[in-house]
């Protein structure tokens, strides 16, 4: 009992001490134009009478 104790305590104490290397800081995210909508071009209705 107390080796299971103790196990689960070290494998706590791994996890909580950052033993998966020290800290990085994420990447900054590259700029990105604001969002928005812009439509271009032309567009017609009708009939042709050809």
């Amino acid at each position: 009992m107390i080796r299971v104790v103790l196990s689960l305590g070290l494998v706590a104490l791994l996890a909580a001490c950052g033993a998966d290397g020290a800290p990085i800081a994420p990447e900054p995210e590259p700029e990105t134009p604001p969002p928005g909508l812009s439509i271009s071009g032309t567009a017609s209705v009708g009939i042709s009478s050809r």
